[in-house]
C-alpha cells in the first residue's frame, strides 16, 4: 500500500520520494542501454547499469539507495555524489560488511593521499573493485582476480601495463599461471606507497626482499629452471651488502633485470642478454665493455664452478682461520707465562 501511494504521488507531481531507492525504480532509466549524459566538454558518460550486475555482485541484497544516499527523489535533479564505501565498511559496522583496517591503509597509501588532496583521477574503491558488479576478489570474473588484476591497474597505468604484458611474468600470467607475480604481489594492495618511500616494498633497498618472496622459494622457481641461490649470491655480493645497509644507488634486482619489462636471459631484448650487458652495467659503470658479459654474474664462492673465486675465497678463509687460531694460542701462552711468573714472584 505504501508503494502504491508513492507511485501515485510521483504520477501527480512528477517526482517520487525515494527511501533506499529500490532497484526497480532506478531501472526505469538506468536499465536502458542507451541511457547517457553528455558533459559540457562533449564527453559522453554512460549511465547504463546492466540489470544483472547488482544481482550477481556481493551487494545483491542491497538497494541502490543504500549506497546512493543523496538520491532522495526520482527523477533526481542533482547529480549523485560519488559513493563513499566507508559508510558501511568500517570496523564495528552493523550491516555485516567485512571489518578490516584496509580503509585506514588506503588513506595512508599513495592513492589515498592523492584522493584526499583533491586529485579526481586518483583511484577509489569503485575504480578497482567495480561499482555495481563488485565480486569476491578471487572469483573468476572479478576485476581483482589474479588474471585480471594487471589489466585493472592498466586502465590508469597504461605504459607500465604494456611493458608488464610483454614480460615473462605478464605472458605466464595471461596463460593462467598462478605462480607468477602480478601488481599487488610487488606493490601491495591497499598499502601501495611511492617507490621513494623507505617503507615501500619497491623502495630500492627493499626490492631484493620483495623479489626473494618468490625467487628464494625453491618450490616455485625450480619449476622454471631458475636457481634460488641467486638471492643469496646477490645478498653476499658488493651490491647486495651495500643495499642491505640502505644504499639507494647500488644495483638491485630491477637495476639489472628491469622492473615491469623483465624478460628471459636468452631473449635479445632482455637487459641481461650478453650483448646488452655492457649497456645495462654502463648505466652505473661507464667503463663497461663486452668483457663484462664473459664472467659469471651470480657467483657462489663456496662452489668450485665459481672458478678462481672459489680458490681465492678458500685461501682467505683458511688464512683468516689460521691467523685467528695463532692469535688465540699466542694469547693463551702469554697468559700462562704471566700467571706462572706471578706465582713465582
Amino acid at each position: 500500500m505504501r508503494r502504491f501511494w508513492l507511485l501515485a504521488f510521483a504520477a501527480a507531481f512528477g517526482t517520487a520520494i525515494v527511501q533506499a531507492a529500490p532497484v526497480q525504480k532506478c531501472d526505469l532509466c538506468h536499465a536502458k542501454p542507451g541511457f547517457k549524459k553528455v558533459l559540457p566538454d562533449k564527453h559522453v558518460v554512460s549511465l547504463y547499469v546492466p540489470p544483472d550486475s547488482l544481482a550477481n555482485s556481493v551487494h545483491r541484497r542491497r538497494e541502490c539507495g543504500d549506497c546512493h544516499r543523496d538520491v532522495t527523489e526520482i527523477p533526481h535533479k542533482q547529480n549523485p555524489q560519488r559513493v563513499d564505501c566507508t559508510t558501511c565498511h568500517y570496523i564495528g559496522n552493523l550491516v555485516g560488511a567485512p571489518e578490516t583496517a584496509i580503509y585506514e591503509q588506503y588513506r595512508e597509501s599513495v592513492h589515498g593521499r592523492a584522493a584526499l588532496a583533491g586529485n579526481t583521477k586518483a583511484p577509489r574503491c569503485q575504480d578497482c573493485h567495480g561499482a555495481h558488479d563488485v565480486r569476491v576478489p578471487n572469483a573468476e570474473g572479478s576485476s581483482l582476480s589474479k588474471k585480471n588484476l594487471a589489466h585493472s591497474c592498466g586502465r590508469c597505468h597504461v605504459t607500465v601495463y604494456a611493458k608488464f604484458a610483454m614480460s615473462v611474468h605478464g605472458k605466464l600470467l595471461e596463460q593462467g599461471n598462478p605462480n607468477v607475480p602480478t601488481c599487488t604481489d610487488c606493490h601491495g594492495e591497499h598499502t601501495i606507497e611511492s617507490p621513494e618511500e623507505p617503507s615501500s616494498s619497491v623502495f630500492a633497498a627493499n626490492i631484493p626482499n620483495t623479489c626473494s618472496r618468490c625467487h628464494a622459494a625453491e618450490a616455485i622457481v625450480a619449476k622454471y629452471g631458475v636457481s634460488p641461490e641467486q638471492v643469496n649470491t646477490y645478498k653476499e655480493s658488493f651490491h647486495g651488502i651495500a643495499t642491505t645497509f640502505g644504499s639507494k644507488t647500488a644495483a638491485n634486482c630491477s637495476s639489472c633485470h628491469g622492473a615491469h619489462e623483465i624478460l628471459p636471459p636468452n631473449d635479445p631484448d632482455s637487459w641481461i642478454y650478453p650483448a646488452n650487458i655492457p649497456k645495462t652495467c654502463g648505466k652505473c659503470h661507464p667503463e663497461a665493455n663486452a668483457n663484462w658479459a664473459k664472467g659469471k654474474i651470480h657467483v657462489d664462492a663456496s662452489k668450485k664452478d665459481a672458478g678462481i673465486i672459489y680458490y681465492v675465497a678458500n685461501f682467505f678463509k683458511w688464512l683468516t682461520l689460521l691467523t685467528l687460531t695463532g692469535l688465540a694460542i699466542n694469547i693463551v701462552l702469554d697468559l700462562y707465562r704471566r700467571v706462572r711468573g706471578h706465582r713465582k714472584a
